[in-house]
C-alpha cells in the first residue's frame, strides 16, 4: 500500500471535514485516480474516522468512480454555496491528530442544563450613559441634544448617515457584546461590522469630512464590510496596530487574553501599520487576498501566511470550523461562543490538535463529539462550568 504523505493526509482531512478549497479537491481527485492511492484513501478513512463513510458501501459502480464522483460533487457544491451552512444537522467529523485509531466509548454522565446568558449587549453613549440593547426588541439611539442618530432592530444597530454633528469634533459610541452572543452594527458611512462574542467596539457616531474613518476594536473579533471612500481611508485600530483600507472585506481577531492579532483579507486590499506609523504606499505591508497577517504582541513581529478564509469567518453564521487547532484554543472558542467555562483535568489533551466542523450543535452535542473522539469524560455543573477528566 502506498505510504501517505502529510500533504495528502491534510487534503483528505480537509475534504471530509468540508473545509477543502476547489484547488484542494482538484489535487485530491488526481491523487485518488491512482489505484494504489485509492486503497490508501479507503484504509485511511476506515482507520482514522469514527463514522460510517457512505461512499465505501458496495454497489454496481466501482469504488474509484464513486469516490471521484463524491469529491467532484463536493467541488460543485463549493462553487454553488461557498459560505453557507450546508446541513440541517452537521455530522461533526473529528480527527485526533497523532492517534492511529479512534476509541469509541459511551459515557452516561448526568449533566446540568446550560443556562442561557443573562448578560446584555450594552451601548455606551458619548456622554458615558449606558443603554441595554434587547436582541428581541427595537429602540432609538439619541445624542445629548435629543437627536435620533440610530435605530436598533433586533441584533442590528444602524446609524443614520444624514445626521449632522453639533460641531466638528468626533463623538463616539461603544458597543460591548458578552460571551454567548453576536451583534451587527452599520456605521454612518454604510460600513457593516459583525461583532463576535466577547467583543468591545468603539466608533464615531458620524465620520467627519476630511478625516480618516478610524474605529477601535478594543477587544474581540469583528468582520468588516467597508464602504469604499478613496478620500477617507478606513482605519481599524486594535492594540498597537492599524489596518488601513479604502473599501474591502476583512476579519480581525484581537482578544486581550491572546498573544497575537489575526487579520484575514476576504476581498480588496489592506495595509497593516504599527500604531503611530505614518502610512507610505511604497513601504507599507500589504496583505494579499485569502491570506492572514499574524501580529505577535510581545515580539511585535508580523507574519503573513495563506489561509482558508471560511475557517475565520464561519462564526458570522454561528458555525465553528477547526483545522488542526490545539485543544486549549478550542476550549477558549467554546467559552466565548456558548458562554461556558472549562476546568481541564486531562492535561494530555493540551498537546493535542483537532480538526472538526460544527454548524448548529449545542454545547452538549459538541462536548459529546469531542469526548468520544478523544476518549475523555466530562460533566457540566449548574454554573455553566464544564469539567473534563481522563
Amino acid at each position: 500500500m502506498t505510504p501517505i504523505k502529510s500533504k495528502t493526509e491534510n487534503l483528505i482531512v480537509k475534504y471530509i471535514s468540508k473545509s477543502a478549497t476547489a484547488k484542494d479537491l482538484d489535487e485530491l481527485i488526481l491523487w485518488v485516480d491512482n489505484a494504489d492511492n485509492l486503497k490508501t484513501f479507503k484504509a485511511y478513512v476506515k482507520d482514522h474516522y469514527a463514522i460510517n463513510f457512505s461512499m465505501m458501501n458496495i454497489n454496481n459502480r466501482s469504488d474509484k468512480d464513486r469516490i471521484l464522483q463524491e469529491i467532484k460533487k463536493e467541488k460543485k457544491r463549493l462553487y454553488q454555496n461557498r459560505f453557507k451552512s450546508l446541513y440541517k444537522y452537521a455530522a461533526a467529523i473529528l480527527l485526533f491528530i497523532g492517534v492511529g485509531y479512534f476509541i469509541q466509548k459511551q459515557f452516561f454522565t448526568k449533566n446540568s442544563e446550560i443556562i442561557i446568558s443573562e448578560e446584555k449587549i450594552t451601548l455606551q453613549l458619548e456622554n458615558g450613559n449606558i443603554e441595554i440593547l434587547n436582541e428581541d426588541g427595537s429602540s432609538q439611539v439619541v445624542d445629548v441634544n435629543g437627536n435620533i442618530i440610530g435605530r436598533q432592530e433586533g441584533a442590528q444597530l444602524t446609524y443614520a448617515n444624514e445626521t449632522e454633528t453639533e460641531d466638528n469634533t468626533l463623538k463616539y459610541n461603544t458597543l460591548s457584546v458578552p460571551y454567548g452572543k453576536r451583534f451587527d452594527v452599520t456605521l454612518s458611512d454604510g460600513t457593516h461590522v459583525h461583532l463576535n462574542a466577547g467583543t468591545t467596539f468603539k466608533y464615531p457616531i458620524k465620520f467627519i469630512k476630511g478625516l480618516s474613518r478610524k474605529v477601535f476594536l478594543i477587544t474581540g473579533e469583528a468582520y468588516f464590510d467597508v464602504t469604499k471612500d478613496e478620500n477617507h481611508p478606513f482605519i481599524a485600530n486594535t492594540d498597537n496596530i492599524n489596518i488601513r483600507v479604502l473599501g474591502t472585506k476583512f476579519n480581525i481577531s484581537s482578544y486581550k487574553e491572546e498573544s497575537q492579532i489575526n487579520t484575514v483579507l476576504v476581498e480588496g486590499s489592506v495595509s497593516i501599520l504599527k500604531d503611530g506609523e505614518t502610512y507610505n504606499a511604497s513601504s507599507s505591508t500589504v496583505l494579499p487576498i485569502e491570506h492572514m497577517a499574524t501580529w505577535n504582541k510581545k515580539g511585535e513581529k508580523l507574519v503573513i501566511t495563506e489561509t482558508e478564509v471560511e475557517d475565520h469567518i464561519a462564526w458570522i453564521e454561528g458555525r465553528l470550523i477547526l483545522n488542526e487547532v490545539p485543544f486549549n484554543t478550542i476550549m477558549k472558542k467554546l467559552e466565548r461562543q456558548y458562554d461556558v467555562t472549562f476546568v481541564n483535568n486531562n492535561k494530555v489533551l493540551e498537546s493535542r490538535v483537532f480538526t472538526a466542523r460544527f454548524d448548529i450543535e449545542d454545547i452538549n452535542q459538541v462536548m459529546t463529539s469531542l469526548s468520544e473522539a478523544a476518549n475523555f469524560i466530562y460533566r457540566i455543573n449548574n454554573n455553566n462550568q464544564i469539567i473534563i477528566n481522563p
